[in-house]
């Protein structure tokens, strides 16, 4: 009996001596993947690192997004970004969404060479975007230009007609809540939605005109709303080059001296430790040292940080206004 006593209090110390250098391997560990992320994450947590060429990538429908202006009102500010290189690939998206990030962009510029890099589309909002940097190129088959406004909205009333469904309303004024699906728009209702569109058209045709340095009317008769493929947008002088992102690479150079060099680094509205993956590397560490519970800790504090918590959301959405 002494003897199996012996070996369990052996056991619990070995467990503990196996505990202990566990947890000295995590921090080391740890703190390896900190030093790793400090050398090759942009200015920000670390502070600021080598000279570089950043890069955004402005993909899918675009909104109006605070992290994303943050982000780049961060980039005019940096020391060590001395380029944006904007890589578009979007449909476009809303009308306050694409004038905020324009706005922004215009911010980068105003420090620093700005050029837009145009994949597979950059229509509507993606082509206000573009035309907020300094220098644009497209792919010779790349989609741009759509220049317009659109608003779009369902009527149903015929259909709750014929099924027998009546839908009455009572409001302060004959253009409250216009469109309305239920029941056929009025006239001075589509005059003032109209009235509306117009207004935004008329302030993208004139960004159109003063950054592509065309006359109003010149403007206008490219902004009838069709798209481009990148050569013809060349040709009317809508994007400046065809080429990738080494065609951006040489206008930086040659016309804005920036160092052809200079490496090329990923900004993101992520965790500025997301370009190493810290949170999931962290918590595989920890799970390997035996640490499970921390590593629960890891995983649920990474997911809360990451996690959209705006309260009450307040719609009234007939039918998105894109632009």
């Amino acid at each position: 009996m002494s003897l199996d006593a012996d070996q369990i209090v052996d056991r619990r110390r070995l467990r503990r001596k196996l505990s202990f250098w566990r947890v000295i391997a995590f921090v080391f560990a740890a703190a390896a993947i900190i030093g790793v992320a400090a050398a090759t994450a942009p200015d920000g947590l670390f502070g600021p690192v080598k000279a570089h060429v950043a890069r955004v990538d402005l993909t899918g429908v675009i909104v109006e997004d605070r992290d994303l202006t943050k982000m780049l009102d961060k980039i005019a500010r940096s020391k060590s970004a001395k380029a944006l290189i904007l890589s578009i690939d979007s449909p476009g998206g809303t009308t306050a969404g694409s004038e905020a990030l324009y706005d922004a962009i215009r911010r980068v510029s105003e420090k620093k060479p700005v050029v837009a890099q145009i994949g597979t589309v950059a229509a509507s909002g993606g082509y206000a975007a573009a035309i907020a940097a300094d220098h644009i190129v497209a792919r010779r088959t790349s989609i741009t230009g759509s220049i317009g406004v659109l608003f779009q909205w369902a009527d149903v009333s015929r259909m709750l007609d014929n099924i027998g469904v009546e839908f009455d309303t009572v409001k302060s004024g004959p253009l409250k809540a216009e469109p309305n699906p239920f029941q056929p728009t009025s006239p001075e209702a589509k005059a003032a939605i109209r009235s509306l569109v117009m207004d935004s058209y008329d302030w993208f045709v004139g960004l159109v005109a003063e950054r592509r340095k065309f006359s109003p009317a010149e403007a206008k008769r490219l902004s009838d709303g069709r798209i481009y493929s990148g050569g013809q947008a060349l040709k009317l002088n809508l994007i400046d080059a065809i080429g990738g992102e080494e065609a951006a690479r040489d206008w930086l150079a040659a016309e804005r001296g920036i160092n052809p060099k200079l490496k090329i680094r990923e900004w993101s509205t992520d965790d500025t430790l997301s370009g190493v993956g810290f949170a999931e590397t962290a918590s595989g560490l920890a799970r390997l040292a035996g640490l499970d519970s921390l590593a629960v800790l890891i995983d649920r504090s990474s997911r809360i940080s990451g996690a959209s918590l705006d309260g009450l959301v307040s719609v009234w959405q007939p039918q998105n206004v894109e632009e």
